[in-house]
């Protein structure tokens, strides 16, 4: 498996280094993850199951896309990157918001997450080492899912919860 490298960046979400992929975790460095919310028309929103072979969180919920920002990377690029790894395909997004967020499962691990939205109803061509399904649900399908101790990625959990808890 090839190495990833990321930018390290500070609290102001400026690039201070590049680590190795691992070593973020180890020694918990600020870094960027990106994640694309895809919606249909009807206002649902796309996830991915994660697959078997993922280091973490496998066979859960997660957003439809989503990823590490590579060093020397911008939030888009990685967001175009991730899109086609993932789905296979790439449709024109916007940005949503951007997050300071505490990882509840490393504590001291602090990531900058930015996400974007689009809206678009398929078809995904999937690749199955990162993804075993692509289903649309309700916001309000989410909430009683994620209520009711369903698997759900910790990241898709606090953007659902701190941005689409009203929807």
């Amino acid at each position: 498996m090839q190495k990833e490298f990321i930018d390290v960046v500070n609290e102001h979400d400026e690039v201070v280094g590049v680590a190795e992929r691992e070593e973020l975790y180890t020694n918990l460095l600020k870094h960027r993850i990106v994640h694309v919310l895809i919606f249909n028309t009807k206002g649902e929103m796309a996830l991915q199951m994660r697959s078997e072979h993922k280091s973490f969180c496998p066979h859960h919920w997660s957003t439809a896309v989503g990823g590490h920002v590579h060093q020397g990377e911008t939030t888009e690029q990685a967001a175009v990157r991730e899109f086609q790894e993932e789905m296979g395909v790439v449709v024109p997004f916007t940005f949503a918001f951007k997050d300071y967020y505490k990882d509840p499962h490393n504590p001291g691990l602090y990531k900058f997450i930015t996400t974007y939205t689009c809206v678009y109803e398929g078809p995904f061509e999937i690749n199955p080492l990162e993804v075993t399904e692509v289903r649309y649900f309700k916001l309000k399908e989410l909430r009683t899912l994620i209520k009711n101790g369903g698997k759900f990625h910790p990241e898709l959990a606090y953007i659902l919860e701190k941005h689409y808890s009203k929807a």
